[in-house]
């Protein structure tokens, strides 16, 4: 792994950019107009990690350089339905899922990298918290327009995201 950790964490920082903009484009639909403070406050918290995590790169003298494709995660938004309502609510839950697995990820991080990089350590461990509160902002968000409709989804969503880990990829990349 520590072989790999730069190309980690130049793919940490596009996750965490990713996540804010994927926020801000959740305010597209009407039914979410009344969580747009929330979105807005998960965006800017993205926002602050993707620059902490630049920071990261600089002081370690790592270059940002392009993003690299994650098959998981296409893998669950090709699944993502059209129609309004069941395109909101797979988006919602698959985000959640994208950041329950980072909140997973990085407390094993954390983990491995104790001895090896505190400081590394330390930054991962901080953000577990808020990963595991976007994953159930937007698991409350998606049961707020329909219980019934995502929790069936987020079992379907589950039984994908078994197969999608499954698949074996070379990419030293976190999700």
């Amino acid at each position: 792994m520590k072989a790999n950790l730069p190309a980690v964490l130049v793919d940490h920082a596009h996750l965490e950019r990713k996540a804010a903009t994927t926020a801000l484009n959740l305010e597209k639909y009407r039914m979410l107009f009344d969580r747009v403070h929330e979105l807005n406050a998960i965006a800017i918290e993205e926002l602050q990690h993707f620059e902490l995590v630049l920071q990261l790169l600089r002081s370690r003298g790592i270059p940002f350089s392009e993003p690299r494709p994650s098959p998981w995660i296409k893998g669950l938004m090709r699944a993502v339905r059209n129609g309004i309502q069941y395109q909101v609510i797979d988006h919602l839950v698959v985000c959640a899922l994208i950041e329950g697995r980072s909140c997973e990820k990085f407390q094993l991080l954390a983990e491995a990298l104790r001895t090896d990089d505190p400081e590394l350590a330390t930054f991962y461990a901080s953000l577990v918290e808020s990963e595991g509160n976007h994953y159930a902002s937007y698991l409350i968000m998606a049961r707020h327009l329909d219980l019934p409709e995502t929790e069936r989804r987020l079992d379907w969503f589950l039984d994908l995201d078994a197969t999608l880990i499954r698949q074996p990829h070379e990419e030293p990349i976190l999700h």
